[in-house]
């Protein structure tokens, strides 16, 4: 079921002045093609109403019997040329008999109808109009008045008849020709509304734009002039931007206030541990650092959330990709770690370039921990909106058990190798604070593949 709650505004207005126009047009179409046919209806009822004068008035009755006028009408005179004229008495019993006919009806005579006689009882001495079939049968337009002379035993119905195929084609004519011109003008109004809707709500438009380029990270705010209608619309926008930017310093904020109160103690409990050997020490040191290990993995999950709240910030990706081979090269050198990577110039990140370094740089600097010597990044553009970066590294890889515990905080796979195991889980976690996420799979390289979906920002 069509729901035009959900159509564009420009079709919805599009399809109600079509819907109008047309009923306009077809209303107008109707109407003129009507007045035209009854117009010439009329002028043709006026000849016919002379001719039926011209034999009423022309009549005589001389020794009882009815002689008509002498008319000079040719058609009248020629066999079926469809001009004909026919005197009928009305008879006591009801019945019509002609008295006198023109040339032009040959061998056929005029009948009327019962119903047409029933007019001409009904109103005698005025002229009545109506359709007939006549010789050859075709249609017919006739004029009749029945009256009664005197001398004459019975009343008289003077008849005048003649085509009406030429008013019928005329109007059939006129019909064709009206609906093309009105279809030309529906056209041209349907036109010009399309028109004018698509001006009229340019302002509408360019708002959309507008609020666009602020999604993507091109503008901070909507600026330009509007209409009335939309200025109060536009303002509240800017107020709403400016507002989620203000909670989002505030969380900044108060995030950066937590990180400084909780890491102060714990650097001191670390500090005292360090100088009081023993086994509570140890105790004490070894979960102090599991403190501080939680306590940047929360404190980053959360400034990244608050982060991705804001959509202003765009990075580019392929000077990060080529910072950190430069810098992971250097790191897995004892390894001679060869990083090949791809990467479009226009491609950018939708984010801040502190949070995709980090992203980027775990998964990179995980397949240089666990890689024989190769790795290969690849960034590319995926769908609208989207992008994917994908690292493979030629390393042991890992079974399919195994890869959903590997993105689960603080696993690690392997105790003797360096690190916390919050690599992996912190880039699951601030990949899914930008709405993204983080597939493992088999790389063609032998070892592991990560695949990370990832906001774009659009050029």
């Amino acid at each position: 079921m069509l729901d035009l709650r959900r159509r564009s505004l420009v079709r919805r207005l599009v399809l109600i002045a079509g819907i109008w126009t047309l009923l306009v047009v077809l209303i107008a179409g109707v109407f003129l093609t009507a007045q035209f046919r009854g117009a010439a209806i009329r002028r043709f009822d006026q000849s016919l109403a002379v001719l039926t004068d011209d034999l009423y008035a022309g009549s005589t009755i001389e020794d009882g019997q009815l002689r008509a006028p002498v008319l000079t009408d040719i058609r009248a005179t020629r066999a079926y040329s469809g001009r004909y004229w026919v005197i009928l008495a009305r008879l006591k019993d009801g019945s019509m008999r002609p008295i006198v006919r023109s040339r032009s009806l040959f061998d056929s005579d005029l009948m009327l109808a019962s119903a047409q006689i029933d007019r001409l009882d009904a109103a005698p001495g005025k002229t009545q109009y109506f359709d007939m079939r006549g010789p050859q049968d075709k249609p017919l337009r006739a004029a009749a008045i029945l009256t009664s002379l005197p001398g004459y035993a019975f009343p008289v119905v003077f008849l005048a008849a003649e085509d009406r195929s030429p008013i019928d084609a005329d109007a059939d004519r006129f019909a064709g020709v009206t609906a093309i011109a009105l279809l030309i003008l529906g056209g041209g109004l349907l036109l010009a509304t399309v028109v004018q809707v698509r001006f009229g709500l340019q302002p509408l438009f360019r708002l959309r734009r507008e609020v666009a380029s602020v999604r993507r990270g091109k503008a901070e705010r909507v600026e330009g002039v509007y209409p009335e209608e939309l200025e109060p619309l536009a303002g509240e926008l800017n107020a709403l931007l400016a507002h989620n930017q203000d909670v989002v310093e505030r969380q900044r904020t108060h995030v950066g206030n937590l990180a400084h109160a909780l890491k102060t103690p714990i650097s001191v409990m670390l500090t005292e541990a360090s100088q009081q050997p023993g086994q509570l020490a140890e105790v004490v040191e070894r979960q102090a650092q599991t403190m501080r290990e939680q306590v940047d993995h929360h404190l980053r999950r959360a400034r990244a959330a608050a982060r991705s709240q804001t959509s202003g910030e765009r990075t580019p990706v392929e000077p990060i990709l080529d910072e950190l081979a430069v810098t992971l090269e250097r790191i897995f050198q004892d390894k001679a770690v060869e990083i090949d990577w791809r990467c479009p110039e226009d491609l950018c990140f939708q984010g801040e370039k502190q949070d995709f370094l980090e992203l980027a740089g775990n998964v990179m600097e995980n397949a240089g921990k666990w890689c024989k010597g190769r790795i290969r990044a690849d960034a590319a553009p995926h769908g609208e909106g989207r992008m994917l970066l994908t690292v493979d590294d030629d390393g042991p890889g890992l079974p399919p058990e195994e890869r959903a515990q590997a993105l689960k905080r603080g696993q690690r796979l392997d105790e003797n190798a360096p690190g916390s195991g919050l690599g992996l889980s912190i880039v699951d976690e601030l990949a899914r604070a930008y709405g993204g996420s983080v597939q493992l799979g088999e790389s063609p390289l032998g070892g592991l593949r990560v695949t990370l979906d990832l906001p774009r920002a659009e050029a």
